[in-house]
């Protein structure tokens, strides 16, 4: 009587970033929960992949999208083909993201300029392409992929981290705005997982005993353990939920001695 469905069965979704790492897990997370997804990113190769996976695991659709997401009008004519394939679009990941680890002293224009596009200007866009329709059908579920970046202050990526803060922020506002709608926005913020982004620094040992020392429990996440927290947000178990973001760091964030 109370257990509420973590089922996605006969949901649509659309994921950025959908080539690689948390995007691709995701993706086929949300796939074998139920849902026919779109997935979105600048390679068609990498997507061509991730729909390979999907098949393997599920009888769910997958369309593949190759576009950049800090592009309006790009995202505008995704959005749009998207929601002609699927019929309609019930959730939308907003996780394609970036770093580029430069010293504070030593950041551009053109790198901040980067990093905003892809992490914090495509969330917003993504958002807004996602809220046009979901306020036409009666509602839908955005999550939001921020980062403990933006809950704590880390010692390299004061751009990247000043993203994650305003996607965190974001995801409060839009949820504020637009939950008169049915529209619940939430979000979801890593800590180390192993994906492409990552795999570099986490092969310096020296780097990798550090991460694990402030990690309480002892161990870098494994991806499946995102697709969790994301299909929980995106199902019915959590209707009363939104403008949250959930920290899913091993307890990084509340070290404390």
């Amino acid at each position: 009587m109370y257990l509420p469905s973590f089922q996605l069965t006969g949901k649509t979704a659309l994921v950025t970033g959908a080539g690689k790492g948390i995007g691709r897990a995701l993706a086929v997370g949300l796939a074998e929960a139920g849902c026919d997804v779109a997935l979105v990113s600048r390679t068609m190769a990498d997507l061509e992949q991730t729909s390979a996976l999907i098949e393997q695991v599920s009888s769910a659709r997958s369309f593949r999208y190759a576009a950049d997401v800090s592009d309006r009008a790009a995202m505008e004519k995704t959005a749009a083909q998207a929601l002609a394939d699927l019929g309609r679009l019930d959730i939308w990941i907003n996780n394609a993201g970036m770093n580029i680890r430069t010293p504070a002293l030593e950041v551009t224009d053109s790198e901040w300029e980067t990093i905003v596009g892809t992490n914090l200007k495509s969330a917003l866009i993504g958002s807004q392409q996602a809220a046009g329709f979901m306020k036409e059908q009666g509602g839908g579920s955005i999550i939001n992929i921020a980062s403990v970046a933006g809950v704590t202050a880390l010692r390299t990526g004061v751009v990247y981290g000043a993203t994650k803060a305003g996607i965190i922020q974001m995801t409060r506002n839009l949820a504020l705005e637009w939950a008169p709608y049915g529209i619940r926005v939430n979000g979801v913020g890593p800590w180390y997982f192993k994906t492409p982004l990552s795999e570099k620094v986490l092969a310096d040992e020296a780097y990798l005993s550090r991460i694990l020392d402030r990690t309480p429990m002892g161990r870098i996440g494994e991806l499946g353990e995102l697709v969790g927290p994301v299909v929980f947000l995106a199902s019915e178990a959590s209707s009363y939920m939104t403008g949250q973001t959930l920290i899913v760091d091993g307890g990084m964030s509340i070290f404390g001695f």
